[in-house]
């Protein structure tokens, strides 16, 4: 369908808060099963909100059901960094803009298939905190006995690793991320096969594979976390935790941000500060953050 037809269309889905939308529609003839979860067509139309406003409706336009989601720019910023809602991911790159109110939706499409600085950092970042976070939770539950939640956890730290490799390449880890890393020769590939194929026990392919991630980790720490040390050398004052959390650019690390942040100060990549609490009270402190 012509774009000046699909707005048309949908236009009752837009108002006057609604910057845009991408449209995906399914056309193969030979479809069967689900589709975005037994939906022909999903509507993601972008709201102009500072506030969260994610909201989902089913309706049927003709004879087609519909999915219509709607979300504010920071969301669909936020979604697109963590690239882990396929269907969203695919109708913002391969679906139709059926409105562009002010040229940002045709931009942040363009951002992401060119993969640039600053885009670059912040993707880095956002991997490197979930592969540090499922990591150590690989680690506590393999100190606890629990080894198959362990192999899952560092199943999954394994697959932030692969897209932190790609990363670095200059590649834009798509959906297919396991594909994509195949013919590179990279570390995480051998791990991965080390991980799922080997005739060892589950336990020793686990801590085997522990012992890669604790040098990639120490290894990488630094040049992932640049993103973290930019936003921090941005100003000469110190940080706390929730400065660091509310900024724009972190928000989307946020729950993983203060682990992190520990790590940092522990390899002396960022130091910490202590300053005395209003009312004068010596004994309790705020911890702030400061680059080195």
């Amino acid at each position: 369908m012509e774009s000046t037809k699909l707005i048309e269309h949908y236009k009752d889905a837009l108002d006057e808060n609604s910057i845009g939308a991408f449209v995906y529609e399914h056309r193969d003839s030979k479809f069967q099963g689900s589709f975005f979860r037994d939906f022909d067509i999903l509507l993601l139309v972008i709201q102009e909100s500072e506030q969260s406003c994610e909201m989902i409706n089913h309706i049927m336009y003709e004879d087609k059901r519909c999915q219509l989601l709607r979300i504010n720019y920071m969301e669909l910023r936020g979604m697109l960094v963590a690239g882990e809602k396929r269907d969203l991911v695919r109708c913002v790159f391969e679906g139709q803009i059926i409105s562009d109110m002010d040229g940002r939706l045709t931009n942040i499409r363009l951002e992401f298939q060119e993969f640039k600085q600053p885009l670059r950092d912040q993707k880095m970042f956002f991997e490197f905190s979930k592969f540090l976070c499922l990591y150590l939770e690989a680690k506590r539950y393999m100190s606890e006995g629990y080894i198959m939640d362990a192999y899952h956890s560092v199943t999954d730290s394994l697959h932030h690793w692969a897209q932190i490799e790609l990363v670095e390449r200059g590649i834009r880890p798509e959906l297919n991320v396991w594909e994509q890393v195949r013919g590179l020769n990279t570390a995480v590939h051998k791990l991965y096969n080390e991980l799922t194929v080997s005739k060892e026990s589950v336990e020793q392919r686990v801590e085997l594979v522990l012992l890669g991630c604790e040098f990639s980790v120490l290894s990488k720490m630094a040049e992932c976390s640049n993103l973290l040390i930019k936003v921090m050398g941005s100003r000469n004052k110190p940080w706390s935790i929730e400065e660091l959390i509310r900024h724009p650019q972190l928000e989307m690390v946020s729950s993983e941000l203060p682990l992190v942040l520990r790590k940092l100060v522990y390899r002396s990549i960022i130091k910490e500060v202590m300053n005395v609490s209003v009312g004068g009270n010596d004994r309790k402190q705020a911890i702030l953050y400061s680059t080195i």
